[in-house]
C-alpha cells in the first residue's frame, strides 16, 4: 500500500450552516478543515472576493472553562466522596457521535454543576474552620493549667504575665525568679522545646522581669483567645465534633454524587468536542450571508462525504470543489499525509510515525519494513512461552475490553509480534527457558549457524534498501541518482560476497574474478555517475570517491544485524538460569517460595526481553534499512475530530449511512 492520495476541498455554504458542517465533519473523522487565514496562498481571492470579511473571532474561554468546572467536579467527588459509595465511571465503548450527543441537557449539567459547588463551598468552609479550631486546641491544650483568664482586668500595683522560656534555660530561669521577692512565678506546662509560665509581679519591678526575659531568651506569649484555658480548649473540643459531625455528613452527601461521575465525564468529553469545533471555526472566512471552509480529504473517501452533503443538505443547498493538490503544495510539505495500510500492516504504522511520518510524495516505508520486524523482533525473543503468553494476554484484552484506538492499535501490534515470537521459539526448542526435545536450530550449540542466519537477514533487509533507493529515484526520473545512490552499491556488495563465496566457500577462482569484476563495475558507475551530475567534474570525482569510501559504513551495518543474534540467546539463557536458580532449592521451598520466586524473575526477565526487542529490532529499522532510502519530515494528516478522552467515536460514516 502507499500514500493516500489527497484532494483539496473547498465547501461554501450559508453562514448559518457551519456548524452543521463541522459536527459533520467531526462524525466523518475524514477531513482536516485548514486556517484560510495562515496560508499565504489564499491572501489573493481573499483580497478580491472576501476583502470586508474579518476572521471570526471564536471565544473557547466558556466551553474551557465549563470542562475545568466539571474536571474539579469529577477531582472534588473523587478525594472526599464516602469510601462506602463505589464511583460510576463512564464506560468506553465504540459509539456514533451524533447518537452520543443527542442526550446531552446543558441545563441539567448546570444545576448538578451547581449543587456539586454549593457541597465545595461547605466543604471548604468546614476544612477552614477546623483547622482555627484545632489551633485553638493546640494552644489551649498547652495552656491549660492555666486558672486565670487570658484577659484579666489590670491591677493598679500589680502585674500578670504569661511567657515561655527554652526548656534548658528553665532551671536557670526559675532560681534566678525566685530571688526576687515581690515575684511570683507558677510553672504552667513543658512543651518539646519550650516551657510555658505565669509570672505575677509588682508593677516597679516591670523592667528587671522583661529584662530577665531577654538573658534567658523567653518570650512574652500574648494570649490570642479570651477566657479560662481550660473553657477556651473545652469549647474548641466541642466546636470540633461538631465540624466533625458536619464533616461526615458532607462526605455522606459527596460519595452520591459518585453515581453522577459518568454523567459528568460524558458532558467533558461532549464539550471537548465543541472546543476542538471552536478551534476549527477559527479558520473558517464568512461574508454577511455565505461562509467558505477549506481542508484535506483522501480521494477515497469524497464519496461517502458527498453522500453525506446531500443527505443533510438537499437541493444543492452546498458547494463542494475537489482539486489536486498543487506541485507547489507538495514541495513545501503543506499537503498532509495519510496512510493506507491493510489490517495486518496498520498496526505497524506507529513504528514509521514514531521514526517520522513521510512526505506526500515519497514512499510509505511501513509494508516494506513490516515482515522485517515481524521476524527480527520474534527472533531476539524466541521462546514460545513468551510468546504464547503475549497472544494470552493481547487476545483477551481486544476481546474483554474497550481500549482506546491507540491501545488496541498497540496490542494488536503486539498480538502479531506474539505468533513470530512463538515461530522462533520452536525454532530454537526454548519454552520459559526450558530447551524442547524438538528443535532446529540450538542458542547454545548452534550460535555459529544463528549469527550466520543474522547476517543473512541484515543482508536481505540492506539490499531491499538499497532497492528502494533505487526504485524511489527512478520515479522522480533521477536516473543518476537511482545508479548512484541504490543500484550500484547493491552491485559493489553482491560482488563483493560473490568474491568471498568464491575464495572462502567454493574455492573457485572463477567464481572470485567473477564477483570482483562485478564490484569494480558497480563502483566505477559510482564515481561515473557522482562525476556526471556534479557542476565541478574534478568535484564530482572526488565526490564519489568519498562516496566509495562508505564501503565501511556497510560493515558496521552487517555487525549491527548480530544482536539479533545476541539479544535472542541472552534472553533465553537468563532465563534458564533463572530455571536453575529455583531448581537448586530444598523441594519444600520450590514448591512455595520458588513459585513466586519463578513468576517474578520470569516476570522481570519477559518485560527485559520484550522491551530489548522492542527498541533494539526498531533501530534496525530506523538506522540499517531507513537510512538507505527514507528521509520523512512529512506532515500528518489531522481530520477534525472527537477528543476521545473517555469514548471511540466510530469513523467513516460516524458509524451511519
Amino acid at each position: 500500500m502507499a500514500v493516500k492520495r489527497m484532494k483539496k476541498l473547498s465547501i461554501i455554504c450559508q453562514k448559518t450552516a457551519q456548524e452543521q458542517i463541522l459536527r459533520l465533519a467531526q462524525e466523518l473523522q475524514q477531513i482536516e478543515v485548514e486556517n484560510i487565514f495562515e496560508d499565504e496562498g489564499n491572501q489573493e481571492w481573499l483580497a478580491e472576493y472576501f476583502s470586508e470579511s474579518r476572521q471570526q473571532t471564536t471565544d473557547r474561554s466558556p466551553l474551557e472553562n465549563s470542562v475545568r468546572h466539571i474536571q474539579e467536579a469529577i477531582r472534588f467527588i473523587r478525594d472526599n466522596g464516602s469510601a462506602k459509595e463505589k464511583i460510576t465511571e463512564l464506560k468506553r465503548r465504540d459509539t456514533g457521535l451524533s447518537e452520543f450527543e443527542q442526550s446531552f441537557d446543558q441545563s441539567q449539567l448546570e444545576a448538578e454543576l451547581s449543587r456539586i459547588d454549593d457541597l465545595k463551598a461547605r466543604w471548604e468552609t468546614n476544612l477552614s474552620a477546623t483547622r482555627q479550631f484545632q489551633e485553638q486546641e493546640d494552644w489551649a491544650t498547652d495552656w491549660q493549667s492555666l486558672d486565670i483568664a487570658t484577659e484579666s482586668p489590670r491591677l493598679k500595683t500589680t502585674a500578670l504575665l504569661t511567657g515561655t522560656v527554652p526548656n534548658e534555660q528553665w532551671d536557670a530561669f526559675s532560681e534566678k525568679v525566685s530571688s526576687y521577692p515581690a515575684v511570683y512565678l507558677e510553672f504552667v506546662a513543658a512543651k518539646a522545646k519550650e516551657t510555658a509560665f505565669a509570672l505575677a509581679f509588682l508593677r516597679s519591678e516591670g523592667n528587671k522581669i522583661h529584662q530577665l526575659l531577654q538573658d534567658f531568651g523567653g518570650r512574652v506569649e500574648n494570649p490570642p483567645y479570651q477566657g479560662k484555658p481550660k473553657q477556651i480548649l473545652a469549647d474548641a473540643k466541642s466546636q470540633l465534633d461538631s465540624l466533625t459531625a458536619e464533616r461526615k455528613q458532607l462526605t455522606k452527601e459527596i460519595g452520591e454524587k459518585k453515581l453522577l461521575v459518568a454523567d459528568l465525564q460524558k458532558a467533558e468529553e461532549i464539550l471537548l468536542t465543541r472546543v476542538e469545533r471552536e478551534n476549527a471555526r477559527a479558520g473558517i472566512i464568512q461574508s454577511q450571508y455565505l461562509a467558505v471552509i477549506r481542508g484535506w480529504i483522501a480521494e477515497k473517501d469524497i464519496s461517502s462525504l458527498e453522500k453525506r452533503m446531500a443527505k443533510a443538505f438537499p437541493d444543492n443547498q452546498v458547494y463542494l470543489s475537489f482539486e489536486d493538490p498543487t506541485a507547489e503544495e507538495v514541495a513545501a510539505n503543506k499537503t498532509p499525509t495519510k496512510l493506507e495500510n491493510g489490517k495486518l500492516v496498520a498496526p505497524f504504522e506507529m513504528l514509521t510515525e514514531m521514526y517520522s511520518i513521510p512526505r506526500y510524495d515519497e514512499i510509505d516505508p511501513t509494508p516494506w519494513m513490516m515482515p522485517f520486524y515481524l521476524v527480527f523482533f520474534g527472533m531476539m525473543v524466541a521462546d514460545l512461552g513468551y510468546g504464547l503468553l503475549m497472544l494470552l494476554v493481547t487476545t483477551v484484552a481486544l476481546k474483554a475490553v474497550v481500549l482506546p484506538k491507540g491501545t488496541r492499535r498497540f496490542m494488536k501490534l503486539f498480538q502479531y509480534l506474539s505468533v513470530s515470537t512463538i515461530a522462533w521459539g520452536l525454532i530454537y526448542g526454548s519454552c520459559f527457558g526450558v530447551e524442547m526435545p524438538v528443535y532446529l536450530l540450538s542458542p547454545s550449540k548452534d550460535f555459529m549457524a544463528i549469527f550466520g542466519l543474522s547476517m543473512v537477514f541484515g543482508g536481505i533487509q540492506i539490499f531491499t534498501g538499497l532497492f528502494l533507493a533505487g526504485k524511489e529515484n527512478l520515479k522522480k526520473k533521477d536516473y543518476l541518482a537511482a545508479v548512484n545512490q541504490g543500484f550500484s552499491w547493491q552491485g559493489i556488495l553482491a560482488g563483493i560476497l560473490i568474491a568471498a563465496a568464491g575464495a572462502l566457500v567454493l574455492k573457485s577462482d572463477t567464481v572470485t574474478i567473477l564477483g570482483a569484476i562485478l564490484a569494480i563495475v558497480c563502483a566505477l558507475a559510482v564515481l561515473a555517475t557522482s562525476t556526471l551530475s556534479a557542476e565541478s567534474k574534478v568535484g564530482g570525482f572526488f565526490m564519489g570517491l568519498y562516496d566509495l569510501y562508505g564501503i565501511t559504513s556497510y560493515i558496521g551495518d552487517f555487525v549491527s544485524y548480530s544482536r539479533l543474534m545476541a539479544l535472542g540467546i541472552s534472553g533465553g539463557s537468563i532465563a534458564a538460569a533463572f530455571n536453575m536458580l529455583v531448581g537448586y532449592m530444598p523441594p519444600a521451598a520450590r514448591f512455595t517460595a520458588g513459585v513466586v520466586l519463578i513468576v517474578i524473575l520470569q516476570g522481570l526477565n519477559i518485560f527485559l526481553s520484550l522491551l530489548s526487542a522492542y527498541v533494539h529490532a526498531a533501530r534496525l529499522q530506523y538506522v540499517e534499512f531507513f537510512g538507505k532510502f527514507y528521509s520523512g519530515g512529512g506532515r500528518a494528516f489531522k481530520p477534525l475530530k472527537p477528543a476521545e478522552k473517555y469514548m471511540n467515536f466510530i469513523d467513516e460514516n460516524g458509524g451511519k449511512e
